[in-house]
């Protein structure tokens, strides 16, 4: 499934590093791509956009969208 998630609070190399990590926890297989400027993470993966959302939560980001495909 590909998902993308607008995502706030994300500045810096840590931040998409941070949200890689969290991400590929979930779904070790996942594909993840993260756009700094525009605040999104696009992701192909297994996994639920419900579930990766909450794992980019918990690592500290504010998920303000979903678009899923």
């Amino acid at each position: 499934m590909n998902i993308e998630f607008k995502v706030e609070g994300m500045s810096c190399q840590h931040c998409v590093a941070a949200v890689t990590r969290a991400i590929q926890e979930q779904d070790a297989g996942a594909q993840v791509q993260v756009d700094l400027s525009a605040g999104k993470v696009a992701v192909q993966s297994g996994a639920s956009a419900d579930t990766l959302k909450a794992a980019i939560d918990e690592a500290g980001y504010t998920v303000v969208g979903v678009n899923s495909n």
